[in-house]
């Protein structure tokens, strides 16, 4: 397996715009650090707004000739592009443990969940269709076709650096568009490396551009505000979403915006303790509980709560922490200080309101920035951790009455982005399908994600859709033509 060093080196350290590595044009410098450690793995370039609009150039000018190139050969580079990434899974992989700080083991995982957008959207590419027919009153006919929306400009978060890239940029290019990525400044080097595997395959000059900055607004404002740009797509917090689009609104911009979660993890009753335990493990630390969809209040039925409580303070406890590529290693470092901050304040609120905590709850001394696995039982309504996204190894639980109570509860949030639900009975759980203000649920299934699904929410959860035969549309526009009765 190729070295930390080794690979570091491999990963570019310019700005990708118009099928070339440039420098910045201020020559300004950023930091990219390892958050197990806080030593620098990488400096990198650090663009500004005049790099911003020369990404943005680059990208209108190839959008032409990309929107004209046949869906087979922009779904061939999607796949060439995915077989380099499988090629490179190793490289991948340990590099996003790296620079995000997850176990090895997850990151191997999120290469194969983020790699399979490449080659989902190569299939969908020659799949886009229209349709022709007479009008009801056969006077004409009607002929509808989808067309590239045009230029994009993306926005990605830290937490699955490449899994966020890739559920963009592959529909994006499956359609016809050509696209500026803008990584968070946290964990670039991974979106890096993927620009770096999509120049190797042959993609024309200006269709991908990607450009790191540690001053986003100023970078992102004047891209957004150009009237070239047809498109945006962020994923992050909602009050960040909610900016966007006021500023999205000034150019009438399709937005796909997947946003905030508040995830509620129902065990009824009836459930079977032993899947249920198993599923909240993987929706509460999958990726050290930084996730949008990672599981935020666990509502357990009265009955079985104490039960359920004791067995999941057992696996957590177990949990081994450590850097990411140790073996063994399940909970990493979470991704700064503020994060760290942000649990142990949640916690601390929740235990000042009567909960209990059973393991955990507390921060690690550096270097690093960890926070103990952790299970708080008891959790009162009104507690800030049940309001607030946790995005840390913390599980808070807390008890319903009914299956009234249970729904009431879970609703009780302006997110929606998915639930959980554990139950063996087949009629509840239809009702919790439609019942439950989510974009998504997993019935008895603690992971969710999958690139051939529509991932997004609804309420203040975001707009839009990524993934699945849905995702391909955020990038395509409709275009009606009616023409005379040819039997006239």
């Amino acid at each position: 397996m190729i070295s930390e060093s080794e690979l570091l080196a491999e990963v570019p350290a310019k700005l990708f715009i118009g099928g070339r590595w440039v420098d910045s044009t201020s020559g300004r410098a950023l930091t990219v650090s390892d958050p197990s450690t806080g030593a620098t793995l990488k400096t990198i370039a650090d663009a500004t707004p005049a790099d911003g609009a020369a990404a943005l150039d680059a990208a209108v000018a190839a959008q032409a000739g990309w929107a004209s190139t046949a869906p087979r050969k922009r779904g061939e580079l999607l796949r060439a592009a995915w077989q380099l990434v499988q090629d490179r899974a190793d490289e991948f992989a340990l590099l996003m443990t790296l620079e995000m700080g997850k176990p090895l083991s997850e990151a191997r995982g999120e290469v194969a969940y983020g790699s399979e957008f490449l080659r989902w959207f190569a299939e969908e590419a020659p799949r886009i269709a229209g349709r022709y027919g007479p009008t009801p009153e056969g006077t004409g006919r009607m002929i509808v076709t989808q067309r590239p929306v045009g230029p994009c400009f993306f926005i990605t978060p830290w937490n699955f650096p490449l899994a966020m890239a890739t559920r963009k940029i592959a529909p994006a290019l499956a359609a016809g568009c050509t696209v500026v990525v803008k990584p968070a400044a946290l964990t670039p080097l991974t979106t890096l490396y993927l620009a770096k595997i999509f120049d190797e395959v042959g993609l024309p000059a200006g269709v991908l551009n990607v450009i790191t900055t540690s001053t986003s607004g100023a970078v992102s404002d004047p891209i957004i505000a150009d009237p070239r740009l047809r498109k945006l797509s962020f994923t992050g917090s909602t009050p960040v979403g909610v900016a966007l689009l006021k500023k999205a609104a000034d150019g009438v911009l399709r937005t796909s915006m997947e946003l905030g979660g508040n995830a509620p993890f129902l065990v009824f009753e009836d459930a079977d303790l032993d899947k249920a335990v198993d599923g909240a493990m993987q929706a509460k630390f999958r990726n050290i509980g930084e996730a949008c969809t990672a599981a935020n209040r666990f509502l357990v039925h009265e009955s079985v709560a104490e039960e359920f409580a004791a067995r999941v303070t057992e696996r957590v406890a177990a949990l081994k922490i450590g850097r990411g590529t140790e073996e063994g290693v399940s909970i990493g470092p979470l991704i700064d200080e503020k994060a760290v901050a942000k649990a142990g304040a949640l916690v601390g609120d929740a235990v000042e309101r009567g909960a209990t905590v059973t393991t955990g709850g507390s921060a690690i001394d550096g270097p690093g920035t960890f926070y103990r696995p952790t299970v708080v039982t008891g959790v009162v309504a009104g507690s800030d951790i049940l309001r607030e996204e946790i995005f840390g190894p913390v599980l808070a639980i807390s008890t319903f009455t009914d299956e009234a109570d249970a729904v009431a509860k879970a609703n009780a949030t302006e997110y929606g982005l998915v639930s959980y639900v554990y139950t063996r009975d087949l009629a509840r759980g239809q009702r919790m399908i439609e019942a439950l203000e989510t974009g998504m649920m997993g019935l008895n299934a603690g992971v969710i994600s999958n690139a051939a699904a529509p991932f997004g929410g609804v309420k203040q959860s975001g707009l839009g859709r990524e993934g699945g035969l849905e995702g391909i549309h955020e990038y395509l526009e409709t275009k009606y033509v009616m023409t005379p009765d040819p039997f006239a």
